[in-house]
Formats: structure tokens, sequence, C-alpha cells
């Protein structure tokens, strides 16, 4: 049967339109282009910043819509600028493709979990291991990478960039650069009172200008790479030496560290939670901590915080990345210290001591997909003890409550609150479903520190020991529109901040380190009824371990007391 006149017509007019899109060749400047990509930037990859700027301003007052206008331009401004101090005829467009793909992504999570991108958000990307970075990448991600990032980069692959005689382009380059200057400074003037006054109250609030965001924290984080790469880490505590209860000794001590992942202490049994996800270390003899604050909200900021002298309360960064910490200290007095990992790695807290990472092949009941449950932690502890010798620290750094996966984080034995949310991608599950699967790895983490407790308690006759378990941040199930964690410190909420942990030492502990008998028990009782921190640790893992040095705060020390 021949087509139908209007099926013919249908179908050259399609042929039509595709030849006059592939004939469709624009020609524009360097600048022209910076220009049309600042703008875009403005309209797709900036509304989050400009909605946060506008929160608590009147909708239908003119002022509200005129500051609203001055900082779409003075984002146009911004990036029109810095576009134009890089960006070459040939490497215009390669510059702004790739800035539209992380522009993108940037966008992507930012809307979905409500971070910012600031520079410890950066430094948690670039550390991201494949397996986690996995769990990120669904549809809707790449559906938006293909709106927000594909379809401007056709755009871009059909424009032609003219070329001009150098000494015009020198001169039209810096008319435009000192234009966008002006402008921005211009614009930034007529509104200058009430956006210092924003920026002033909310510093944070600058990391949600996109791309301007991740060019600015990328490149602070890589300063900081390269100074830390350019010397080695200052030593700390040379003067660390073994107390006088090392030479009394009968039995070897080994004290066990358990860094929890983004435990809550909102969801955690002992502390007070509706839900009872912490059954089995009720059980146990632990004193619970219900009121400690963490370093930082993500694992590069905490975990190096959390094993520095001086913690959160003088925090200062460079001074914590540039320093040993407690591991290389208690190793310098005679400590045996191994690291065992079942995440991202030790975040430089590790360096230069025995450490290893579980895999597979190490326990393959426990790493179905490849990917080890917690237990793989702590399944030859027994084997451990009965080889133990000295004085030893045995971290044990869990993956535990990492999300957004979490249902990938226990076994279906443990999968009791239900219906449990069994998707990478969080949005496509209720509140409901993503809090019953949280819940599930809190569940299996207090079966896994239980478990390590009971392995103790077993050895007690042979070894002495203790065990503080605690979560390096907490974590966001959809409180005020937040999922995940990471956010900037100065405005993360309490769930991301409060963080549990336990502690438990064995009938011959006190003696083992020279501690009053019959003390410990109440002290952490009593410590555990007023605010902890982390900045705790550091101090009483030296004290558990009888290590003596100028650091030791004895005040911070949560055994202190019995000394």
């Amino acid at each position: 049967m021949a087509p139908s006149s209007s099926a013919t017509r249908s179908d050259l007019s399609e042929a039509r339109g595709l030849r006059r899109w592939l004939a469709w060749r624009p020609t524009l400047s360097v600048e022209a282009v910076a220009l049309l990509a600042a703008l875009y930037w403005a309209f797709t990859a900036n509304v989050g910043f400009v909605r946060a700027a506008l929160r608590g301003r009147e909708t239908g007052e003119t002022g509200t819509w005129v500051f609203a206008v001055v900082l779409v331009l003075m984002v146009v401004a911004l990036h029109t600028f810095l576009l134009l101090l890089v960006a070459q005829r040939r490497t215009v467009k390669p510059l702004v493709a790739l800035l539209a793909v992380i522009a993108a992504l940037a966008t992507y999570y930012m809307g979905a979990f409500g971070v910012y991108m600031d520079p410890s958000m950066l430094r948690n990307v670039f550390r991201t291991n494949p397996a986690e970075a996995g769990e990120l990448i669904g549809p809707p991600m790449l559906l938006h990478l293909a709106l927000f990032a594909g379809l401007p980069m056709l755009v871009l692959w059909r424009i032609h960039v003219s070329d001009r005689p150098w000494r015009r382009a020198w001169w039209v380059r810096a008319l435009w650069l000192v234009g966008s200057v002006l402008a921005l400074v211009g614009l930034l003037l007529s509104i200058f009172q009430p956006f210092s006054s924003l920026m002033r109250n909310h510093k944070e609030m600058r990391y949600l200008i996109t791309p301007a965001n991740l060019l600015w924290s990328s490149s602070v984080v890589a300063a900081d790479e390269w100074r830390g790469a350019a010397k080695p880490k200052a030593a700390i505590g040379l003067d660390a030496k073994p107390g006088p209860s090392w030479a009394q000794r009968r039995k070897p001590l080994v004290v066990v560290l358990v860094v929890g992942e983004t435990a809550r202490a909102a969801n955690w049994g002992l502390s007070g939670y509706a839900r009872q996800t912490t059954p089995e270390l009720a059980k146990l003899p632990v004193v619970n901590f219900p009121d400690v604050s963490a370093c930082g909200t993500n694992t590069e900021t905490s975990l190096p915080c959390l094993f520095a002298p001086i913690g959160r309360r003088d925090y200062n960064e460079s001074r914590i990345r540039g320093q040993e910490g407690l591991l290389q200290v208690v190793a310098r007095a005679g400590v045996g210290v191994n690291w065992r990992d079942n995440q991202s790695g030790c975040k430089g807290v590790c360096d230069g001591l025995p450490s290893v990472t579980v895999t597979p092949a190490m326990a393959p009941a426990l790493c179905p997909d490849g990917r080890c449950l917690d237990e793989a932690l702590v399944q030859d502890m027994t084997q451990r003890l009965q080889q133990a010798s000295g004085t030893q620290l045995w971290v044990l750094h869990m993956i535990g409550s990492h999300g957004p996966s979490y249902y990938r984080r226990y076994p279906p034995a443990f999968a009791r609150f239900q219906p449990a949310c069994r998707f990478d991608d969080l949005q496509r599950c209720g509140v409901p479903e993503i809090v019953n699967a949280y819940d599930n790895t809190i569940l299996y983490t207090d079966h896994v520190v239980a478990t390590a407790v009971r392995d103790l308690l077993a050895q007690q006759d042979r070894v002495d020991s203790a065990l503080l378990y605690v979560s390096d941040h907490g974590e966001s199930l959809g409180e005020h529109g937040l999922f995940l964690h990471g956010m900037p410190m100065a405005i993360a909420p309490a769930v991301q901040t409060k963080v549990p942990m336990v502690m438990w030492g064995s009938a011959g502990l006190e003696q083992a380190v020279g501690l009053r008998s019959g003390c410990l028990a109440g002290e952490w009782a009593r410590r555990a009824k007023g605010p902890v921190t982390h900045d705790n640790v550091f101090h009483t893992v030296l004290g558990l371990l009888d290590v003596r040095t100028s650091l030791f705060e004895p005040a911070l020390d949560l055994s202190g007391a019995c000394r």
C-alpha cells in the first residue's frame, strides 16, 4: 500500500528540520559563549541559591524582586568573569562542557540531599571509593545529567567560535573582564546592606553558587593536598612513654576502638529512641553516653579530628591534617596499633602503621555482593585475643549506616523494620521506608559491637580489655527536607552532629591500667549524665592504655577521676 500524502509530507518536514539543524552553525565570539554559559547557569544551576537568599522575604514586595534580579545578574557577571580569565578560542567549548557536566551533577545532589559543595564536601567526593560512588548513580541522576548537561553540550557542539587578530582579541578580552568586574561591583553596591548581612549570617550560602562553588572548593582542596604532600606530618607526643602500670601487668591489655559510620543518637535505642534498635547491647554491662557531639558532619572532617589532641574545641583543620594523631603517639610509647577498615580508608590517621582492609577473600560469607558486612571486622576476634601479647590498640572502622544504600549494610536476618527502602535512590522511597532501612543498620551495628564485647568478656581471664564505640557523625533522614550528611557545622541539624557512644571494661581493667578498684563503672555512669564530645576520645584512650605524654589532658579523660 502506498504511503498517504500526509505521512509523506510529515516525513519530508522532519527531514528538512533535521537538515536545518545540521546546517545551523552560528558563529560566536569567546566572550559571547562565556556570557551565554553564565546566563544558562544562572537560571538552571542557581535556583537553590536565589531561593535560599530570598527565604524570609515577602514575595509580593517589589524590593524582593529587585533583590532577586540583582542576585541573578551578579551570578552572571561572576561566572562570565571567571570563564574569561582562562578561556581561549580553542578551550572555551571544552571548558564550558566540563563545567556543564559538573554543575549538573552538583545541582542534582544539592537538590536531592540538601548538601553544600564546600571544601569539606568536595574532599569527601574526591575520596569516595568506587563502590560508594556507584550507589549514588541512578536513573534520576542520569536523566538530570542528560537534560542539564547533555542538551547544552549539544548546542555547544554546533557553535563555531570566531577568531580575531591577537591584538584586537587582547583588547576585547580586557574590556569584557573590566566590564564584568564593574558590573559585579556596581550590582553589589546596589544591594550591599542586605547582601552583606545575608553573607555574614549565612556564610555557607556562598557554596550554593554553582559552578563557582565547585571551582573554589576544588582549588582549596587541591592546595591543601599539595601542601600536605609537600611536607611530612609533624610529629607530636615525642615524650610519649609507658605509664607505671605497664611493669605490673600480668596479662596482655587490648583496647578496642570501634569507629562507627553515620549512626545518629536520635535512633539509638540505648539513648531513648522509641524503637529498641540496640537490644543486644542493652543486655550487656556497657555504659551508654546519650549526649555526645561529633567533631564534624562527614568522615573527612570527623575522623582526623577524632584522633587529634585539639579536637573541635580549638578546631584548626590545617593543623589537624598536618600533624600525627593518637595512633602515632601511642605507637611511640610501645603500643601495638592495628587499623582494620571496612570503609573508605583511615583518612591519613593510620599512616605508617599496620592496617588491613576487609576484602571478600577474608570473609567470603560476609561479602555476598563484593561489599563486606561489618561482622567481617570481628569474625576472628577470639583468635586475635588468644594470640594477643603486650599492650594493643585495635581500631575497627565500620561501614555502619553509610547511605544512601542503607539496605546494603545489613543481612536479611536484621531486616526487622519493614517496609524498608531497597533503592540506592532515596527519592524512590517514602521517609518511613527510609527510616526503617536506617534503623535496620543500627540494629546490625548493635549486633556487631555486642559481638565484640561478648568476645572480650569470654577472654577476660586471659586478656584485660576495654571497648569504646563512637560514631563519626550523624545523618538526616528527611527532617527539613535534608538527607544524608555533610552540612556545614554552623548550620548542621542536631541529627547530623549528635552521635551514640558506649564504653565497656573487663573485670581486670582497673588494676591493669592503675585505676582505683571499683571506681570505673560509676565514674563512666557519672560522666554519661553530662555532655561528651569527640574531644574526649583522644585523652580517654591515652588513659585506658596508660600512656604518659604532655599532650594528655586529665579533665578530658572519661576515666580520669579513677586514676
